[in-house]
Parts: structure tokens; sequence; C-alpha cells
């Protein structure tokens, strides 16, 4: 059951939670091969891995009770180290781009923790908007949709609200590339691209209903 991705920062590894059989699946996308697994636990789902590319954070569940961390400083034999409990019930996880802190969106409850991801230890929770939250990152600036909102939130990755800019009800995933902002909406299948400081740039329908997008830029 083959649930998110988290990519290499060298572009040749992905790292694919398995739901089913609770394990991240280490991929060599080149040449289509599974090169390694390990266990972590049961409803592995969101995966973030670190800037360095040598270590994961995996949410288990939708509402997950527990966070798995993993070495993956050798690919092909990654490494558990640990679970940590989070402040509530976790959704989504999300490195910074800088590497200091991991991002932990809830499941239950309108709140996301901000962790120090060298020690593992929660700096602060911050509110947010309806759950469950997801998050994405560019710079020094974090992206957190609520479907159930109908909002896209700019922080600082520190945690500060700069902006919150109205979506369609249903838009819950987001992702971040080149400069935009893209939020598709599993409700109704639109497509919504935002500029890097949360402003509408367009509304798009694209689907009955849209689940995920990504952007990909071409030379």
């Amino acid at each position: 059951e083959p649930r998110y991705t988290a990519a290499d920062p060298a572009g040749r590894l992905a790292y694919v939670t398995d739901g089913g059989r609770g394990e991240v699946v280490v991929l060599d996308v080149i040449r289509g091969r599974v090169v390694g697994r390990v266990r972590v636990g049961a409803g592995a789902r969101h995966i973030t891995i670190d800037p360095a590319g040598r270590r994961l954070w995996v949410a288990l569940g939708t509402k997950a009770e527990r966070i798995a961390v993993v070495n993956v400083a050798r690919p092909a034999r990654p490494r558990l180290l640990g679970l940590l409990r989070p402040p509530f019930l976790a959704h989504d996880v999300g490195w910074t781009p800088d590497s200091a802190r991991v991002w932990v969106s809830s499941g239950d409850r309108d709140e996301l923790a901000l962790y120090n991801a060298r020690t593992g230890k929660v700096l602060k929770t911050i509110s947010g908007d309806a759950p469950p939250q997801h998050v994405s990152f560019r710079g020094g600036r974090a992206y957190v949709t609520s479907g159930d909102s109908g909002t896209l939130r700019v922080h600082r990755t520190t945690g500060q609200v700069s902006k919150t800019t109205g979506v369609p009800h249903g838009s819950f995933n987001v992702s971040q590339g080149h400069g935009w902002i893209v939020t598709p909406g599993l409700g109704g299948g639109s497509l919504c691209i935002l500029d890097a400081a949360g402003r509408l740039l367009r509304r798009k329908q694209v689907a009955r209903s849209s689940h995920d997008a990504c952007i990909v830029v071409s030379g």
C-alpha cells in the first residue's frame, strides 16, 4: 500500500512509505529497483527527509500516535532510530530547508508542533486551522493548508503567520516549486496557483476531484 514519497536531494533515490507493511522502501529511481527497506510501524504515511539526505521522519497514520525517525546515511541499510510521541495525533511532517526544524501538523486539532530537528524535542506549538493540515516550504516560509477550513496560511519557518489566503474547501495537499505554490481541491477538482508570498494567481477547474499536484520545470 504505497502512500507518500520523499526524494533524496541527490536525485537518485526515493523513500516510499508502505502503509500495509509498515515499512519505508528505498527505490533507485534510475534503475527502477528496490535497494533497501526498513520496518517503521503500522500505517506509515507522510514522510520527510532532511536537506542533507541522511534522516527521515515518518508519521505512522493519518492520526498518528507515533512518528518514526530513520537513519538513511546508508540507503541500502536504513535503520530505525526510534519513535517520538507528538503532543497530539499527528498527520503531516515537513523538514525546513535550513535543517533546523521539523514541522508536524495535527490530525485531530487546530495545532502544529515545531521540533528541534537535532534533539527531537518540541520547541513550541502554534495554532492552525481545522485538521488535517499539510505543509510545504520555500526558503524561510512555510505554507500550511487546511482543506476543511479552505485556507492556505503563510508562516515564517519559526512559526509566525504573515498571510492567510482563502482557497476552495477541500484543498488539502500543498506543493511548491520554481516560486509557485499549488494546492489541488480534493472535493471539487480545482487547482489553485499562488506566488511565494501566498497571493492567489489563478484558480482552474481540472477534474471532478484532484488529490495531489507537483511542479515540473524543464530547461
